[in-house]
């Protein structure tokens, strides 16, 4: 007979760790089932090959695939598998999840974010919705989320400054490179409002975690520091919950109106079950929904807390896309030159001048653009090199020589663009009729369509982005704003709402049909506000603690 917990959360990552951590901590049983292996600070490195070249934090696209349904111009779609096109929608398969592997650029969503229809109207062709809850609701869990996390900044007061119940951040702001001075000058001559970018990285020893190392390689690597924010440095190794890793769950079982088991194979591929209490669902929008849609029963023909045909529907991504400038050796003196070269120290600036804004007499939502040098990791920045001038292929010490020149005597400045990806009924997560992965489950089709929308409001962002980069001084400026979803950006599928009949979850982010179970990574979110989810799926996750807390006492 299995043992019963309290709470049975399948994923580890923002979505359920503060589950793990509150109800743990309050003295309950608390079963955590994680996927992939749990990598402590000891066990990670720099390595660039690994990321670049290798899926050292990610699944084998061979072994765990996905199908993608891209929708054309035209209206036909293109289906693609994703282990024979290298596309993957997998972010990080670890303790942690994909926190782990974060930038941790922290900004909150704004009052208007949560109620984009009120405000901003109806769009042709969208599925926009207001949530059920208010960024007043969020607060206080924002708050709680700057002081167990760790965010670092400097509140700045600027027009779209969302209301705040304390006056700073815990933690100063990281240590800054020197061109970060012009940007400044650039913008006020602008007439633009420079944010310092709050970020989940401790810039000191807090928390009983060390300070930032400043090896500039956040995104898309572990922290061997502990300096990160990420769920497992920051939570679950400080609480009691019982982590199992290697654990795949690949079912739900259920009555009519509760869960009842869920089966997970581990690394031997041999089943297990388990019973609790109450079930936490935060394996990551596309794969709850795919787990979802796979758990039939007679009670839930479609796919378990999917009667109302809505799971897996409204996925969302983040809107907007990137751009740079160089900034090259011979325009600088020599000052400029050495501060344009300072190894390590962050480049954490932020524009929201356009977070709402006008155009032609109409209101839009807009957005935010985060700027940052280009990332440390030499492979990708020396594989830009191999075409000379005239579009020609180069090898040799003519590379080499050239990949020196860049990497010594210039440097790139990029920014991202953060706005709404809008929801739509053609963007949504299915089940694959064909395709299996390698435990023999029906893997997640992802069905893909951007609107119209979000491509003119990310063009409108993008050009603000690059008249500052002008007045720095920047050449070589580019930038793309496409509907090319980012995979590290996912949420919807399983949207919260006051109506049974057109959401999947409540409020609470309780399943509209099954008592026991709740849904707390991002697929409860039915619009996504302007900015990186981590903070807001963080916080929520906590307010859904105390929901579940109560339910238990």
């Amino acid at each position: 007979m299995s043992k019963m917990y309290d709470v049975c959360i399948i994923g580890s990552g923002a979505g359920g760790s503060p589950i793990a951590y509150e109800l743990s901590n309050a003295g309950f049983k608390v079963l955590v089932l994680e996927k992939g292996k749990d990598l402590k600070e000891k066990d990670v490195n720099k390595d660039e090959l690994a990321v670049s070249r290798r899926d050292m934090f990610t699944p084998k696209l061979q072994e765990q695939r996905h199908i993608i349904n891209d929708r054309n111009k035209d209206g036909s779609v293109t289906r693609y598998d994703g282990a024979e096109y290298s596309w993957s929608f997998w972010n990080g398969s670890m303790v942690g999840g994909s926190s782990n592997l974060m930038s941790g650029y922290f900004h909150r969503m704004k009052p208007n974010d949560f109620k984009l229809k009120s405000v901003f109207g109806e769009i042709k062709g969208a599925n926009v919705v207001d949530w059920c809850i208010s960024y007043e609701d969020l607060e206080p869990y924002y708050e709680k989320v700057e002081r167990l996390i760790g965010v670092s900044g400097e509140v700045k007061k600027h027009k779209f400054l969302e209301p705040r119940s304390t006056s700073k951040f815990p933690y100063p702001k990281l240590e800054e490179n020197g061109v970060t001075v012009w940007f400044d000058k650039a913008c006020d001559a602008l007439g633009f409002e420079s944010i310092p970018t709050p970020r989940a990285v401790l810039s000191r020893n807090g928390l009983d975690r060390n300070t930032c190392s400043y090896s500039n390689f956040c995104g898309s690597y572990a922290c061997a520091t502990g300096a990160k924010g990420s769920a497992r440095a920051a939570l679950l190794q400080k609480c009691d919950a019982e982590i199992v890793t290697d654990a795949f769950v690949y079912k739900l079982e259920s009555d009519a109106k509760k869960i009842t088991q869920v089966h997970y194979y581990d690394s031997d591929l041999k089943s297990h079950t388990v019973d609790a209490k109450i079930f936490v669902l935060s394996a990551q929008a596309i794969e709850s929904s795919r787990l979802l849609l796979n758990s039939k029963n007679e009670f839930f023909p479609n796919g378990m807390a999917n009667n109302n045909g809505q799971v897996g529907k409204n996925l969302i991504f983040s809107a907007g896309g990137s751009g740079q400038g160089r900034f090259n050796f011979e325009d600088l003196n020599e000052d400029e030159q050495k501060e344009l070269m300072q190894r390590g120290l962050f480049f954490n600036r932020s524009l929201q001048d356009w977070y709402e804004y006008e155009d032609n007499n109409q209101a839009f939502k807009g957005g935010t653009i985060d700027f940052l040098f280009e990332h440390a990791n030499v492979i990708s920045r020396a594989s830009r090199e191999f075409i000379n001038d005239e579009g020609e292929l180069i090898w040799g010490e003519e590379l080499q020589k050239k990949i020196h020149k860049t990497l010594t005597t210039s440097k790139v400045l990029s920014f991202e663009v953060f706005n709404d990806w809008l929801p739509t009924d053609e963007c949504f997560v299915s089940v694959d009729a064909k395709a299996k992965d390698k435990f023999g489950v029906a893997v997640g089709a992802i069905n893909l369509w951007g609107h119209p929308h979000d491509l003119e409001v990310g063009e409108h962002l993008a050009k603000n982005a690059v008249k500052v980069l002008k007045e720095m001084g920047a050449k070589d400026i580019s930038y793309s704003i496409s509907s090319a979803p980012p995979p590290n950006l996912v949420a919807g599928g399983c949207r919260f709402g006051n109506d049974a009949k057109t959401s999947v979850l409540d409020k609470n982010c309780k399943v509209h049909e099954l008592d026991n179970l709740y849904v707390t990574d991002a697929s409860f979110m039915p619009t996504g506000g302007s900015v990186p989810y981590t903070w807001t799926i963080y916080a929520n996750s906590f307010r859904v603690a105390d929901v579940i807390k109560k339910d238990l006492i």
